[in-house]
């Protein structure tokens, strides 16, 4: 069930051919859940790096990764020593990249309660947010916190990016029960379109392209939907 809604919702966008528009938003979800690596991964993809950039990139994860031999793309946008350091986002980071067709400003914003504020401070020039959550974790509480707030900050589309869905063997019904549990929590908040993606930030799955590993999984890959989606509608 929670598939099918998740379907539709996915496919709803409306294109505008030719028109090459700006759209601004913000990763947001509990910590750990793969903000950093996801937004590191689309600047990778969408070819927005330089040769000494992505030479620093595979330098520092040997230094500062979390990911094993892999590149760490989190590390794109932690910038701070701190956050290094710890392998956390603390300051609201921007990034900006395009696809050949549509513009776009991304805010990186924490995932810590305690820098709540910084997330914010990321979600009030936004027109869409992407809430990730871990899908070994399914829906927390700074998870319906982050919601709540994006929808008090007139944000009133979203994406719910169920990450790491290789942890779960990239399950249907695993992907089904957190994208029905959202939906539900997420009622109240008044959003006009709630769209659920399974992703592997980590591994590109779903990210640029359809990934072979979800067949199941019949909608947009999650940077297909971003270049879609009309935010502009009053519908």
């Amino acid at each position: 069930m929670a598939h099918g809604v998740a379907a539709e919702a996915a496919g709803a966008p409306v294109a505008h051919p030719g028109e090459k528009t700006l759209l601004r938003f913000l990763t947001c979800g509990s910590v750990d859940d793969g903000k950093s690596t996801l937004i590191g991964r689309l600047l990778h993809d969408t070819k927005r790096l330089f040769d000494d950039q992505l030479s620093a990139l595979e330098r520092d994860s040997r230094r500062y990764g979390t990911t094993g031999e892999t590149i760490d793309f989190a590390l794109l946008v932690d910038g701070l020593v701190a956050e290094r350091e710890q392998g956390i986002t603390i300051d609201v980071a921007y990034r900006y990249f395009a696809t050949d067709r549509r513009r776009f400003i991304v805010a990186d914003t924490p995932g810590h309660e305690q820098y709540t504020r910084n997330m914010a401070t990321g979600a009030s020039t936004a027109d869409l947010a992407i809430l990730l959550v871990d899908a070994s974790q399914g829906i927390l509480t700074q998870t319906r916190r982050h919601a709540y707030i994006v929808s008090l900050l007139g944000i009133r589309h979203v994406v719910l990016a169920v990450n790491k869905i290789d942890l779960v063997g990239f399950d249907r019904h695993r992907f089904n029960e957190i994208a029905l549990a959202f939906e539900e929590a997420v009622a109240p908040f008044g959003f006009r379109s709630v769209a659920a993606i399974p992703i592997s930030a980590r591994d590109g799955d779903n990210v640029i392209a359809p990934s072979p590993r979800t067949p199941w999984y019949d909608g947009p890959s999650l940077i297909g939907y971003l270049e879609e989606i009309d935010v502009t509608s009053e519908e």
